[in-house]
């Protein structure tokens, strides 16, 4: 086969963006007060979450998350990196096996780019063009160059994807086959126009419909799927002001077919005079609305319940004293995990008092449970704080997702 980059010319059939209408639902529309309820309680649910952990805990939170929604996201595109090996890629570990080690690199550019978002990378501008764009370049440049091969069912032909640039091409999707790619850009200065112009109850009630109508769209060639879980993960974080500590792309992965099902029926025509005004179904935007708004509410509820404070320092705690029981920890390990739980960071000259110990014993403490990755700190002398190793996950935080088995 031929190998050569996507720089063929773009064709454009001249399709109009309302051919995307309606891109939100309609004043009147039946479903927007239950919708509107769940929203708002998406809102307060999100919130008071936020506001139950202390800082350190958030931040140790919100990096195990990461990985968990890196997890989920490649899943759903038929790659399954676990997080174990995700950490692991984190630290430059990475397989001897060729295609697991690209899996690898992969989830590490992933986590990368939600790292990126997450520090307000694009905050404001989530559903700006330029900043869907720049999601898709920084994920590419990561990739190893064998993940960026697609084959072009047309002609037969391997093209080389270029990160952050435009599909230059015709495309199907399933049924679906998106607009030309000549169409592209005008389409997302309409979904622009559109989605970046609403109030915050107004952008967590459309989140769904900027997701469907992204993947509608079908801006690049390949990676749609994983930029438009990221797209959302940053409307979100900005209207949610999540912290990251929770990730809808676990719920949308483990009903993947229910998932999977109101994005086709999304791409669906008006069914008939009651079913909206637009060109697509509003019936169809309206149950994936409220899908997707119940996905990210259980994730949250599910989320908290998880990090209940005194269910997750009986948990640490169990595990700390089975540790000290086999000599893997010193005495009064559990005590310091108990403190900088609480707390969110323990100051390093605080150690001593708070384990009544000597500042020797102190610094053996401190030392064994960095070397298990349960704590970090920036510097030799700066605070501890908690961190949620992907290893001890099943035990610390059961369910979040599944044991790794090989």
């Amino acid at each position: 086969m031929d190998i050569e980059a996507d720089t063929k010319e773009a064709i454009d059939r001249g399709e109009r963006p309302s051919g995307m209408e309606p891109l939100l639902l309609s004043e009147g529309s039946p479903h927007r007060p239950a919708l509107n309820d769940t929203a708002v309680e998406l809102a307060a649910t999100s919130a008071g979450f936020r506001r139950s952990l202390p800082a350190g805990v958030v931040k140790a939170l919100a990096d195990l998350v990461r990985a968990m929604n890196c997890y989920y996201s490649n899943l759903i595109e038929g790659h399954d990196t676990h997080p174990v090996d995700i950490e692991r890629a984190m630290k430059n570990d990475y397989s001897a096996d060729a295609r697991k080690r690209n899996l690898q690199l992969e989830a590490k550019a992933h986590v990368s780019v939600q790292s990126w978002i997450d520090g307000r990378g694009v905050t404001g501008r989530a559903v700006a063009a330029d900043a869907i764009c720049e999601i898709h370049r920084r994920f590419g440049e990561l990739l190893p160059e064998e993940l960026l091969k697609v084959s072009d069912p047309e002609t037969g032909e391997t093209v080389i994807v270029i990160p952050g640039q435009l599909r230059r091409r015709n495309v199907k999707v399933g049924r679906h086959i998106p607009i030309s790619p000549g169409a592209v850009p005008r389409f997302l200065v309409r979904f622009e126009e559109v989605y970046g112009g609403l109030g915050r109850s107004e952008t967590i009630l459309a989140a769904a419909a900027a997701h469907h109508r992204l993947l509608w769209i079908h801006p690049f060639l390949d990676g749609n799927g994983r930029v438009a879980r990221l797209m959302s993960h940053a409307v979100l974080l900005d209207a949610l002001d999540t912290g990251g500590i929770w990730s809808v792309a676990r719920g949308l992965a483990r009903s993947e077919n229910s998932y999977k099902a109101h994005l086709a029926s999304c791409d669906a025509l008006r069914r008939n005079d009651l079913d909206g005004r637009g060109a697509l179904s509003e019936e169809a935007l309206a149950a994936f609305t409220r899908f997707f708004l119940e996905t990210c509410l259980d994730q949250v509820r599910f989320m908290e319940q998880l990090v209940q404070p005194n269910r997750l320092r009986d948990r640490i705690l169990l595990w700390a004293e089975e540790e000290i029981r086999a000599n893997n920890l010193p005495a009064k390990a559990g005590q310091a995990l108990e403190a900088v739980l609480f707390r969110g960071e323990l100051p390093r000259g605080d150690v001593a008092a708070l384990l009544g110990t000597s500042d020797r014993q102190a610094r053996r403490v401190m030392s064994a449970l960095l070397k298990r990755g349960v704590l970090v700190s920036g510097s030799p002398r700066a605070p501890l704080f908690l961190a949620f190793p992907a290893a001890l996950a099943p035990r610390w935080m059961p369910g979040l997702f599944p044991e790794k088995t090989a």
